[in-house]
């Protein structure tokens, strides 16, 4: 997949975001463009104005680490930013390699996971890919996202959830931020994996049919999505506050654990335990079935 769009676009967003006073420079009074000149980035990142215009059209292949490092410090990335930039580098190289994907409608998780997912009692806990699949969940999990998972025919998607369905506007008090954590998740992987076709298949989908999508994404922001706390408006039982955490999964590159807690003795705390009883009687009669359904395989 040839990638230069990419690479023009997030290097022309970024250095639109920097002013001339937070590089250190002047800003003088005929400026034409927003933020840095081109020939400011390239001084900063002490290469030629030939050289960055050349990178900033989309031909980065080839570019040193160094140079890389120089120039996402001249355009002032942060850690997550960083990382993008190296990565559109890396897929633009004519020898990357296309990363293993895992078709989320076939793949199944190791019975080994699937116990460790169900261990954790006390609050959601899944597996996801990069498109935001939720590709395994222990039963607090599937009652946390009951919505999610009520997409008959699909894989339960939080991307698809969070842009394509109205429950969404209710689930997440703060709609707008969730918005913008999904896309810039989608956004990181797809710098990270651009020859995945069902996660542009999902681009597509999303961009066609979601205004608030389509703005978002042009706006090329990217994160990292390890640790933090949200609030969540359950169907069931109401507003919680939780901590996150994301873990990667070492023996399945790609793919990430996430885990929802709630502060204990917090009113999310008693809320997450009215959830697990819900859950219990919701899906406590599946879960025993499916149980022995494994049971009888081996």
């Amino acid at each position: 997949m040839d990638n230069r769009a990419e690479v023009r676009e997030f290097l022309t967003t970024r250095r639109a975001r920097v002013t001339p006073e937070q590089a250190g420079l002047p800003a003088g009074t005929n400026r034409r463009v927003e933020g840095l000149r081109r020939s400011e980035v390239a001084t900063l990142a002490g290469v030629s104005v030939e050289y960055y215009t050349r990178l900033e059209r989309g031909r980065i292949s080839g570019a040193s680490p160094e140079v890389l490092a120089s120039l996402a410090k001249a355009l002032r990335l942060d850690d997550a930013e960083r990382a993008h930039l190296f990565d559109l580098a890396h897929a633009a190289s004519p020898v990357a390699r296309p990363r293993r994907r895992r078709n989320p409608k076939s793949w199944t998780p190791h019975p080994s996971l699937q116990w460790t997912l169900d261990a954790i009692t006390a609050g959601p806990a899944f597996v996801r890919n990069g498109r935001m699949d939720i590709l395994a969940a222990n039963t607090l999990a599937r009652a946390f996202y009951k919505d999610t998972f009520d997409t008959p025919g699909r894989s339960p998607n939080i991307a698809r959830f969070t842009f394509l369905d109205e429950r969404a506007l209710e689930f997440y008090p703060d709609w707008e931020m969730f918005a913008e954590v999904t896309v810039a998740i989608l956004r990181t992987e797809a710098g990270r994996d651009p020859h995945n076709k069902e996660l542009h298949d999902l681009i597509g989908e999303l961009s066609t049919r979601s205004d608030e999508f389509r703005r978002l994404w042009g706006a090329h922001n990217v994160r990292h999505h390890g640790t933090g706390f949200k609030t969540f408006h359950h169907p069931v039982v109401g507003e919680m506050t939780l901590a996150y955490e994301g873990l990667e999964m070492e023996a399945e590159p790609g793919l990430t654990i996430t885990i929802y807690t709630a502060e204990p003795g917090s009113p999310s705390a008693e809320r997450m335990s009215l959830l697990a009883s819900w859950a219990a009687g919701e899906y406590g009669e599946t879960a025993a079935s499916s149980q022995g359904r494994e049971e009888s395989r081996r």
